[in-house]
């Protein structure tokens, strides 16, 4: 049994923990929202997954010290843009225990991955990331799902590893931190796109097209930033772009879908009800392609479509119609 300690309680940080907690570990989760602890601690509901009742070992506080004090380990399950504020009211506590990145995003300002985050304001921590096919609907109900850790430090690798394995959870390793991390964030952006085409009511082949096509613009600009090319046809690029582009529980699907049906983004937004990491981290990928130099085609539309109010349909005609050329190019 190990004590865990996740920091955020929206539904991929409640779904992690009743994952664990059904396993054997003894959790605390922390929130920034008084309603969220008290619904969590007194009731055993979380308003995100509304239809799962919480086990007894878990329990939430809003004190950072008293979730971490005495955790083997923590999992950071922020929105990307609360990364370092959050790290940085939490930090003094962390000492040697492991930081495992759940979130999927970048940090927009700076346009960093979230490890790069954590190591800047803490250069000793010992940090991993958390990602793959996954939403927090079906691993809460134990549906079985396949996930990947990535670490430079083999001791965190074995000990997430060992924590989350069971009958219907299989963990898989690696050393790339960076493209296991790219992969979660880039593929919310083709997710969007493909929720564009669900609105205005396009069908299978252009889904495919989508993954296909995205799947290359990802692996393309990932492998720029840092990531390594096998890491995007695994589980947290491949792997998560598929169950994101093709699922109704995918909230930055939803975003592009409500768009592609002609809402507004703030009316999207508001529908949607929580944080859209596509929408939050767009600009900065296509930020990143020009620093990069790497050609984008769905990311610079998806841009357009969002910042430039470029019409979904005009974008896809945009798409199909630009110049010829060969498929792996």
């Amino acid at each position: 049994m190990k004590n865990i300690a996740i920091i955020g309680s929206g539904s991929w940080g409640v779904a992690l923990s009743v994952h664990l907690a059904n396993i054997g570990h003894k959790i605390k989760i922390w929130s920034f929202a008084e309603e969220e602890k008290n619904l969590i601690n007194n009731e055993r509901k979380c308003k995100f997954l509304p239809n799962i009742t919480l086990p007894e070992n878990i329990t939430c506080s809003m004190d950072f010290e008293e979730v971490i004090k005495d955790a083997d380990f923590i999992l950071h399950v922020t929105p990307s843009k609360f990364t370092r504020s959050t790290f940085k009211q939490y930090k003094q506590y962390v000492g040697t225990k492991p930081i495992i990145i759940c979130s999927k995003g970048f940090e927009k300002e700076t346009e960093k991955t979230l490890d790069e985050v954590i190591l800047e304001e803490m250069p000793e921590a010992r940090v991993g990331a958390l990602s793959g096919p996954s939403h927090a609907e079906e691993v809460s109900i134990a549906v079985p799902t396949v996930l990947v850790i990535a670490s430079l430090d083999e001791k965190i690798r074995e000990e997430v590893q060992d924590a989350f394995m069971c009958p219907h959870m299989r963990i898989y390793t690696s050393t790339d931190i960076k493209g296991v991390e790219l992969g979660g964030a880039l593929k919310n952006i083709i997710a969007f796109c493909a929720g564009v085409a669900a609105g205005v009511g396009f069908g299978d082949n252009t889904f495919a097209a989508l993954i296909t096509r995205g799947l290359q613009e990802l692996s393309r600009l990932g492998v720029a930033i840092g990531g390594r090319k096998e890491t995007f046809y695994g589980l947290s690029g491949l792997g998560d772009l598929i169950v994101t582009c093709l699922s109704e529980h995918s909230r930055n699907r939803k975003a592009g879908k409500l768009i592609g049906q002609g809402k507004t983004l703030e009316e999207a937004k508001q529908e949607v009800g929580m944080v859209i990491e596509s929408i939050d981290n767009i600009d900065v990928a296509y930020s990143l392609s020009k620093k990069y130099n790497i050609e984008v085609p769905i990311i610079s539309t998806a841009y357009d479509v969002i910042y430039n109010k470029l019409d979904a349909k005009t974008a896809v005609r945009r798409l199909m119609t630009r110049d010829k050329k060969m498929e792996m190019e």
